[in-house]
């Protein structure tokens, strides 16, 4: 594992958190998608500033790079050998996105881009709740595709799978 893309079925699943826990343990340096797309304000970036910015990043011959945006996923899943996907059920990534805004109102979090305070709205909940599972269903789809191209896929499906994922790394 050098080249490690970590994608989930939503936010709050926990793909910056593992990203980090995954990059201290393998000691290859993270990279946030959410730190590159959003501009001060909440500002998106270009697209083509933002897949430029990834392919630079996937120059690099160590990387972990969290975050979904399926639209450049073909910048990624080319040099990627490894594939972490996490998927926990819809309530717990809802309570976690609510959890995140109440620990950080006011603050920017070291995985988003700077100057975009922490914010939930209606529009947000309502992107997590109806994207949760025609992704599942994505997912499974692109999975096919992936393991064919020889990458190999990781997936975990709830809390204790991910700490002993991660529990398993530290120890070997």
């Amino acid at each position: 594992m050098q080249r490690i893309m970590i994608i989930g079925v939503s936010a709050g699943v926990g793909k910056s958190t593992f990203a980090r826990q995954l990059g201290d343990i393998l000691h290859i340096d993270v990279f946030h998608l959410d730190a590159y797309f959003w501009k001060p304000g909440w500002v998106q970036t270009s697209e083509e500033e933002f897949r430029g910015q990834q392919e630079n990043i996937v120059k690099q011959s160590q990387w972990i790079i969290e975050g979904n945006y399926t639209g450049s996923f073909d910048i990624r899943i080319a040099p990627a050998d490894t594939i972490i996907y996490l998927e926990l059920p819809l309530s717990v990534c809802l309570y976690r996105v609510m959890k995140r805004w109440l620990m950080n109102i006011g603050r920017t979090r070291p995985d988003m881009g700077k100057g975009c305070k922490e914010k939930l709205d209606w529009e947000f909940i309502k992107f997590i709740v109806t994207t949760y599972h025609p992704r599942k269903v994505k997912m499974n789809e692109r999975f096919k595709e992936y393991q064919d191209l020889g990458k190999t896929i990781i997936t975990l499906k709830n809390k204790r799978e991910i700490r002993e994922y991660i529990d398993n790394l530290a120890k070997n």
